[in-house]
């Protein structure tokens, strides 16, 4: 083939100048091996009839696209595996950060846990500590009240002695003039009205600390009217069981003129809705409440709506 072969042509756009200087270096220095060996050669020497393939543009840019495209892929897969490693590397970061925060998290539990067990402690202590006070002073308070309801027993029974004996004194007197039975009389109802007041007076105050039990009738827990009934009828009165009902017993009194023995209500007369004891000294006895239970509070502290007598 003569040197002056055509060669195809394949264009490529954008080539760079770099690898059209390579392409057109190989192509010379073909073409030079050529002229050298034609003019070394004998005169007589047989024409060269072989003919030679030249490289062609073409397969050069096949080489080179495989290669840039090989070179691409190591790149994209370098660049995978460099974002693969940096996923890991924050995850790992990530599960790290939560990890210490959990660990953060389980201690203040553990922590909060250990305090309010201790707290509990505390106040199952408190609460033992407080209940046994408590018993110590109901039992106190117990022994207080039954002293003082065996010296109630001896004052009535003393009390019931002396108006025996007033009663037959004015019996006496009596037989000789109706003034005279009269003022026996009058004598013997002061008396006995003293002595029942006294006994009703002594009766509440007994009761003072007891519990207050809506319902309660005693021994130990009263609510209001269960009380003022019970310390009546320890003075052999009877009265009706409930606070309105009993309000509206006897006659009314200013609170100005209060005696020991009369009955306190709060609301109106017909309709009161608590009762309680009046027993001197600008002070009364009462069933209040669940949280108070029997008290002796002065007549300031709860001023009551009006008064009767009953005695």
């Amino acid at each position: 083939m003569s040197h002056t072969a055509h060669i195809p042509s394949h264009r490529k756009p954008r080539r760079s100048a770099s690898k059209l200087a390579l392409r057109a270096g190989v192509a010379g220095g073909v073409l030079g091996t050529i002229a050298v060996a034609g003019a070394a050669g004998p005169a007589s020497a047989e024409p060269v009839t072989e003919t030679i393939e030249m490289p062609t543009l073409g397969s050069l840019g096949t080489d080179l696209s495989s290669a840039v495209a090989a070179s691409a892929e190591a790149s994209q897969q370098e660049a995978l595996d460099q974002s693969l490693e940096a996923q890991e590397a924050a995850a790992l970061e990530k599960a790290a950060k939560e990890a210490k925060k959990a660990k953060a998290e389980a201690e203040r539990k553990a922590e909060a846990e250990r305090a309010e067990k201790a707290r509990q402690e505390a106040e199952a202590k408190a609460e033992a500590e407080r209940a046994a006070a408590e018993a110590r002073a109901e039992a106190q308070a117990r022994a207080a009240r039954d002293s003082a309801r065996t010296q109630l027993a001896t004052t009535s029974a003393s009390s019931d002695s002396g108006s025996g004996s007033d009663a037959g004194s004015g019996s006496g007197s009596g037989s000789s003039d109706d003034g005279g039975s009269s003022a026996g009389s009058s004598s013997e109802s002061t008396q006995v009205s003293s002595g029942t007041a006294a006994s009703i007076v002594a009766f509440a105050r007994a009761q003072v600390g007891d519990a207050y039990v809506t319902g309660g009738t005693g021994p130990n827990s009263w609510d209001c009217s269960g009380l003022v009934q019970a310390a009546y009828a320890a003075a052999g009165i009877d009265l009706p069981r409930i606070s309105y009902q009993q309000s509206s017993m006897g006659t009314s009194v200013s609170l100005s003129n209060l005696q020991p023995g009369d009955v306190l209500y709060w609301g109106s007369r017909s309709g009161s809705y608590h009762v309680a004891i009046y027993v001197g000294g600008g002070k009364y006895v009462g069933a209040q409440n669940s949280s108070t239970g029997v008290v002796e509070r002065s007549l300031d502290w709860d001023p009551p709506s009006g008064a009767v007598r009953i005695l």
